[in-house]
């Protein structure tokens, strides 16, 4: 039976009693299992299976928008909620559905052309709008709780408020506050009873925490409006009321990483990817469900420091390719239920079917985005590809950067710094992206540009945008001069992802990858002239990278002459569609290279 909306928090903060009713919620009788026990009376004893997914970013189904077809990789995963479906279907027929519980750890509205195309050409929030796509497929399969991912806020609090509005479970973050009250402004928890026959209940509490860093990457959206505070400090004090409230179980849904690491730098005094700081620190945890760093953790154990007991933690790989199972036993002795233990498995998405009751479900919308990525906007004169764009100076990212040059100069046309300097930086956010010659799509477009990203534009010096180059050039391993090259070994030193390293268009200069880091750039120039410490530019950056994603120094503290709202993968289409033609002689150029001791490397 849906659960009833009116349980869960309105647009306001909650009350303590606000949340408790939130968490109401009660399944039928479910057989206790007794074991042998010598001597004395047996003690009860029930087992519980608590289901996880996360990071499934709007993937409803195993299609690639990007490539037009169903998807397939080099592992033989599968993706998508159809997926998922046919797998919770399966536990919980071997289970018994009473004795289930399925949660999310966020990522939920963001990540496909099927989710922005219910944000932004068909939005939820028109008058009269659809149902997202992910609301009803998520309702139809039953999950109980969501917790809130960092990227829920890509598109707007109005848009996230109508997504919840529109799903049967609540959306959980209890390090979502409103930002004057500092109360809770999504449900903090969920709790479920599920009646042992023979025995008192068994309550299950699950506490939502989401990624403070949203107040850093959707700050346009948040400031002023909401604060995300740490997820050890909010499970502090949140997990004592559950155990207060009753509650023989708790597991954390946590968008939220287990390294212990975080991609602001120092701009926040809460750390990322806290999960496993939360299991060792806070006590009450019986088990954790990982989100956000899109990883697979089948099973990790962690001790906390203060009890000695083990937590429990499990991240299943992300856009619907694995489900998370977290198998309990308790036993009831002494008058309270008593966790013994718990086992964290996965199971693969690629070995069942799509539920077809998913795919009945959602096939009029899936078939609409097909449609709308396939429009065609332009023609190719030549293939272009991100393949060789990790090192090379790829025409395809030229692309990006000219159109954020072309955006940022008309916007600041008739201001005082009309006359600046235009630079612009852009990412290889994908290994396999390709616009063929011929017919260009907006699947084309948005397969090389595949966030959300909107455009900002930044006053930094020459001294200032140096430092931004020898920071990006950091992804580079140090190579010495004459060592073979292996690019498939000569990036992501340090484990930076391919998204935080930038190109700088605007510039000419050389990285020198047998130096050290912070001593790589050379003969950076402007213009033909080395480029002067005291002189002012305007970078046109992404929002993630102008709020201080990445941690790049100076760019998220530069003074913000201009933003839009106006996704860059839309400006491409745009400027794509009025030029037409795609040739590479209107905006590709060779500015920088990678060398060893002034020698090229390629």
């Amino acid at each position: 039976m849906p659960l009833n909306r009116r349980k869960f928090l309105s647009r306001s903060a909650v009350t303590g009693a606000g949340v408790a009713l939130a968490g109401a919620a009660a399944v039928p009788a479910a057989e206790a299992a007794p074991a042998g026990h010598r001597g004395g009376r047996r003690p009860k004893r029930y087992a519980l299976t608590v289901l996880g997914t996360t990071d499934l970013h709007g993937h409803v189904f195993n299609w690639d928008y990007f490539k037009d077809a169903e998807y397939t990789d080099a592992a033989g995963n599968a993706q998508g909620l159809a997926r998922i479906s046919a797998l919770v279907n399966r536990v919980r027929e071997e289970k018994g559905r009473r004795n289930t519980l399925l949660i999310d750890a966020g990522d939920t509205i963001q990540g496909t052309p099927l989710t922005y195309y219910y944000a932004k050409v068909d939005p939820i929030t028109a008058k009269g709008g659809p149902v997202h796509p992910m609301a009803r497929a998520m309702n139809a399969i039953g999950y109980d709780a969501v917790a809130l991912g960092n990227h829920e806020f890509n598109y707007g609090i109005e848009t996230l408020r109508r997504f919840e509005e529109q799903c049967d479970f609540p959306l959980l973050g209890a390090n979502a506050v409103d930002a004057k009250t500092l109360r809770p402004a999504f449900p903090p928890y969920f709790m479920k009873t599920f009646r042992v026959k023979g025995a008192p209940p068994v309550k299950v509490a699950v506490l939502g925490l989401t990624n403070p860093g949203i107040a850093i990457w959707d700050k346009a959206y948040v400031q002023g409006k909401l604060a995300f505070p740490g997820l050890e400090e909010q499970a502090a004090k949140w997990v004592p009321k559950l155990r207060s409230m009753g509650a023989d179980v708790v597991v954390v849904s946590a968008h939220s990483g287990s390294s212990g690491t975080s991609s602001y730098g120092d701009q926040l005094p809460y750390v990322e990817n806290a999960a496993a700081d939360v299991a060792k620190r806070v006590p009450g945890i019986d088990a954790i469900l990982v989100g956000h760093a899109h990883e697979e953790i089948a099973e990790l154990r962690v001790v906390n420091e203060e009890t000695g007991r083990t937590v429990v933690l499990s991240e299943p790989l992300c856009y619907a390719e694995r489900l998370t199972l977290f198998d309990f036993e308790l036993a009831f002795e002494r008058g309270r239920w008593r966790v013994e233990s718990v086992q964290a498995s996965l199971r693969n998405t690629n070995t069942v079917a799509d539920d077809p009751r998913i795919t009945r479900l959602l096939t009029d919308e899936h078939e609409k985005v097909v449609a709308y990525v396939n429009q065609v906007v332009g023609t190719a004169t030549e293939v272009l590809t991100t393949v060789e764009a990790r090192y090379k100076d790829a025409p395809i990212i030229d692309l990006i950067t000219k159109v954020q040059e072309d955006v940022v100069r008309e916007a600041l046309k008739g201001t005082e710094y009309a006359e600046l300097p235009v630079l612009a930086q852009a990412s290889p956010f994908s290994r396999t992206s390709q616009i063929p010659a011929g017919d260009v799509t907006i699947r084309d477009l948005s397969g090389l540009y595949v966030y959300d990203n909107t455009l900002v534009a930044k006053v930094l010096t020459g001294a200032q945008v140096r430092a931004y180059l020898e920071y990006s050039a950091e992804y580079y391993v140090r190579t010495a001069a004459g060592a073979a090259v292996d690019v498939d070994k000569l990036t992501n030193a340090g484990g930076r992802p391919d998204y935080n390293y930038d190109y700088v268009s605007g510039l000419t200069y050389e990285i020198d990858i047998a130096q050290a880091p912070g001593s790589r750039i050379r003969n950076l120039a402007h213009a033909g002239a080395p480029l002067a410490d005291e002189q002012r530019f305007v970078l046109a950056v992404n929002n993630y990278r102008a709020n201080g994603g990445g941690a790049f120094p100076h760019v998220a503290s530069a003074p913000e002459l201009w933003a839009e709202s106006t996704e860059i993968r839309t400006r491409i289409a745009e400027w794509v569609t009025a030029k037409g033609v795609l040739d590479p002689k209107d905006f590709a150029s060779v500015d920088w290279s990678l060398t060893r001791d002034g020698v090229p490397v390629f």
